[in-house]
């Protein structure tokens, strides 16, 4: 009897709740640590970009308007999914990183730890960054943090899954939309998250992720109209230049870190509600006083 071929499965992309394939019709073909063809993952071009923004935008208002209470419920429904895919996120991730079973399963958990920290953060931040100004006059005067808009979320290779989330969460938890592209090298576990977001009863639109080249992708992100901020960590310097030259032609707000400088396991950086903060205006309100 002939032996079986194994039909590998060919990853998509997460735009607008649904799972669409590259418009290019590109793949990237992922192999495991030994050489061996492991998976086909889609490989986004600039329209699926576009596309992901238009759904993104659209999107936006409605999770904007969201309770932050409702918001906390969703990323914590994120939370329960992704732990309860995480033996198949660790053997993803175990078969492409360094570091094998152990070190994949600790990502993962950490993962699912951040999703937790943020939710709880959503109805609780705004009494850290928000404030009551003393002003001069029979009024009331506050500051009160609001959700930019669209956000362009750009991770690194190392931590492909903690990185990713550790990137939109935060965002989300704010109330804004995010288009992310996740790790280059290691695409899997940005996939995986849009199996997590498509069972989480987060709304279409709200999260879309793309995998692809960040060499290709990158400038575009930079230079879109529509994206309202960037948040990146990158491998060098170059990267970060792309984005804020490009950035500063229409104005958009870019929080371009190095990885060198991020701890993705230490949970005093990144459980910190200051992470929120890079993904909020201030606004100012006033209110007469009824003294």
């Amino acid at each position: 009897m002939a032996e079986r071929l194994n039909i590998m499965k060919t990853w998509k992309l997460f735009i607008g709740g649904a799972f669409p394939r590259t418009e290019s019709g590109r793949t990237i073909l992922v192999k495991d640590k030994a050489g061996k063809p492991l998976a086909h993952s889609c490989h986004a071009s600039r329209k699926d970009l576009r596309n992901a923004v238009v759904a993104a935008r659209k999107a936006s208002d409605l999770w904007a308007n969201r309770t932050a209470y409702n918001r906390g419920q969703i990323l914590y429904r994120m939370a329960e999914m992704l732990e309860g895919k995480s033996e198949e996120a660790v053997a993803l991730i175990a078969a492409t990183t360094p570091g094998g079973v152990r070190r994949a399963r600790k990502e993962v958990s950490e993962a699912v730890e951040r999703l937790v920290c943020f939710a709880g953060w959503t109805d609780k931040y705004q009494q850290v960054l928000g404030n009551s100004n003393p002003v001069a006059g029979p009024y009331y005067n506050f500051t009160v943090p609001e959700p930019t808009g669209v956000v362009a979320v750009i991770a690194p290779d190392d931590e492909p899954l903690l990185a990713l989330v550790s990137l939109i969460a935060p965002a989300l938890a704010a109330g804004n939309v995010v288009v992310a592209l996740g790790s280059e090298l290691h695409p899997l576990a940005t996939s995986l998250m849009g199996e997590v977001c498509a069972t989480s009863d987060v709304p279409a639109g709200v999260v879309n992720l793309l995998c692809g080249l960040h060499k290709e992708l990158c400038p575009i992100f930079a230079n879109h109209r529509d994206v309202d901020a960037i948040s990146a960590v990158c491998a060098d310097n170059t990267q970060r230049e792309i984005l804020r030259l490009g950035a500063a032609e229409n104005i958009k707000r870019v929080n371009a870190l190095l990885q060198t400088k991020v701890d993705f396991y230490d949970r005093r950086q990144c459980c910190s509600p200051y992470w929120i903060e890079t993904f909020v205006e201030m606004k100012t309100i006033w209110h007469p006083s009824s003294c």
